[in-house]
């Protein structure tokens, strides 16, 4: 007897959750509505985590950091129309940040499109290039029924290893109504759980020849390692740069900066003085991961530097045009191909600790100690760059950080000192500021260890909605807002100097203070709030959110302005103290 169509739909949406789950899905975030009823249904029936957000776009980042936490793919769902639209910016972040996402988007039906029908937009590869796979299975029905399982099973492994890497997949799901069947003809899955489809996961082969022009790069060359966000064994990167003898930049996303006599985590500082960088040129760098936020590092490097990107998914991540030799393999591979070359010379990574420790002594003695009240005092200067590295230092072992772009991302990477058990997490794939709060809480539902975010007001204020899912008290999260009255990042750019542009104008376009209470507006949504005025404050308010559940807002002022001085203080100081230890004659 075949079934009728409502509970083909209701099958269908059954086996196919099925499929997530046997795939290693874990999570789902449904934003609510009425056209995605089948899947909502079937989703609420699984046993995977189930977070319902009101604003899709919000829903969307929760899903990211879901997925930035767990490292599966979290899936996301709302219904027809511009519902779907909200979902792009994290769809964006997702495919260039390479995160593992399996995005629904409910549709009406074919015959209710293109005749004024509401809710219906033309949904079809909604999200351009971004995803890693697109498909539109049609209305469920008895002739496609062999086809659910595989949608399933194959949405998460394109999203997991897709043809360029981890990252979204979009299935555009059209339903018609009724919406609400029973589950009543799903086909049979495989024995022991097993998903419909395995892909392999042999990873690309590092050619013969290859092997041989790295080699040949490589071998007794005096080399660094620059590694960013998105490096998949961090140990394999440590033991490469070890055995050849080659200091190790590593951005803190990367999950390289671990204390190690090869790491190093202040160049962004030194690197500014001529000399210093004209001194630890090298001949080869090696890319690995996504590039850091630091622009004087990618202007050290000049076309005289063999620059080699390494990429197992062949992604051209060399926004400076720069590579001389893209490697798609593994970083096994790589390692091992290396294995045999001759390391450089001692006093190549010599110099380099010796700049290391020089330089992380004078920012430990102004930054750790950044507790003087007195807001005309240099603590004042240095706030900002001490806040993130306070955070970064207060969270506990196997914790997790999640910073936004701007300033925060980029103060943790210049002025955050070495940890090896807290995980960082940023949305630098697009760089935006768009659903910051939001993918804070999706890290911290994903309950993988106590989470804190760092972020600028701007940023706090542009997703403030996430705070509405936050206040049914199910996240536990400590937030921190750097309140800097605008975009503190924009301080830094020629445009706040500029007389053609002007302080009110600078002001109106850039600066863009809110005539908002960041802390108000926490306390209006029913969120714990501490306001503080230095970092001693600051680490206690950090201390007594991370013992308690739910939700805490620490919110600490700071001034824009001073703050562009207190980073010249900082390099300032650092510079000196490398010269100084290497002998130099002091900067002119």
């Amino acid at each position: 007897m075949t079934a009728n169509p409502t509970d083909l739909q209701a099958s269908f949406c059954a086996a196919v959750v099925d499929e997530w789950q046997r795939g290693g899905v874990c999570a789902a975030v449904v934003s609510p509505g009425s056209r995605s009823t089948p899947l909502a249904l079937a989703l609420a029936a699984s046993t995977l985590a189930l977070h319902v957000v009101l604003d899709e776009r919000s829903a969307s980042f929760v899903a990211l950091g879901l997925a930035r936490g767990t490292g599966r793919p979290a899936v996301l769902l709302c219904t027809s129309g511009t519902a779907a639209a909200n979902f792009h910016p994290a769809v964006a972040e997702a495919d260039l940040d390479r995160v593992p996402m399996i995005v629904c988007t409910a549709d009406r039906p074919p015959e209710l499109h293109g005749i004024g029908a509401p809710q219906a937009i033309d949904q079809q590869r909604l999200f351009g290039r971004s995803p890693r796979w697109f498909f539109d299975p049609g209305v469920a029905a008895e002739a496609n029924r062999g086809a659910w399982r595989s949608v399933g099973a194959r949405s998460v492994i394109e999203a997991i290893a897709g043809p360029s890497g981890p990252g979204p997949v979009h299935l555009n799901l059209p339903f018609r109504e009724p919406l609400v069947g029973t589950a009543n003809c799903v086909p049979e899955g495989r024995d022991g759980g097993a998903p419909w489809h395995r892909s392999s996961a042999g990873g690309r082969v590092l050619e013969p020849a290859d092997a041989d022009s790295l080699r040949a790069i490589v071998d007794g060359a005096r080399g660094v390692i620059v590694a960013g966000g998105g490096v998949a064994d961090p140990s394999v990167v440590i033991a490469m740069a070890t055995r050849l003898g080659w200091p190790l930049i590593a951005d803190p996303r990367s999950g390289c900066r671990v204390p190690d006599d090869v790491v190093i985590s202040t160049a962004d500082a030194f690197l500014r003085d001529a000399a210093i960088a004209e001194a630890l040129r090298p001949d080869v760098v090696l890319r690995v991961g996504g590039s850091p936020a630091s622009k004087v590092l990618g202007q050290w490097l000049d076309t005289a530097v063999i620059d080699v990107l390494v990429d197992p998914h062949s992604a051209w991540v060399d926004p400076r045009r720069s590579a001389a030799f893209v490697v798609d393999a593994g970083l096994e591979r790589i390692a091992a191909a290396l294995a045999g070359v001759r390391p450089a010379a001692a006093e190549w990574l010599s110099r380099w600790q010796v700049a290391e420790r020089a330089a992380a002594v004078a920012m430990a003695a102004l930054l750790d100690g950044a507790d003087d009240p007195d807001p005309d005092g240099l603590a004042a200067l240095l706030r900002e760059p001490a806040v993130a590295r306070a955070v970064l230092a207060a969270i506990p072992e196997g914790g997790h950080l999640v910073v936004s772009s701007s300033m925060p991302v980029r103060d943790v990477e210049w002025f955050g000192a070495p940890r090896s058990d807290v995980v960082v997490h940023a949305n630098r794939g697009a760089n935006g500021i768009d659903g910051v709060v939001s993918t804070i809480l999706g890290v911290a539902a994903a309950g993988v260890g106590p989470t804190v975010g760092l972020l600028g007001d701007l940023a706090f204020l542009h997703d403030v909605s996430g705070l509405v899912w936050a206040a049914s008290g199910s996240v536990d999260a400590t937030i921190v807002v750097v309140d800097n009255g605008g975009g503190g990042i924009f301080q830094f750019l020629p445009q706040a100097s500029s007389a053609s542009v002007g302080r009110p104008r600078f002001e109106t376009l850039f600066g863009t203070p809110q005539d908002v209470d960041v802390a108000a507006v926490a306390r209006g949504f029913g969120h714990r709030v501490a306001e503080v005025d230095n970092v001693a404050g600051l680490r206690d308010a950090l201390r007594a959110g991370l013992a308690r559940t739910g939700l805490d807002v620490v919110v600490i002022r700071t001034d824009r302005v001073a703050n562009v001085e207190g980073h010249d203080v900082l390099n300032a100081a650092v510079i000196a103290a490398v010269r100084r230890t290497w002998g130099m004659a002091a900067a002119g």
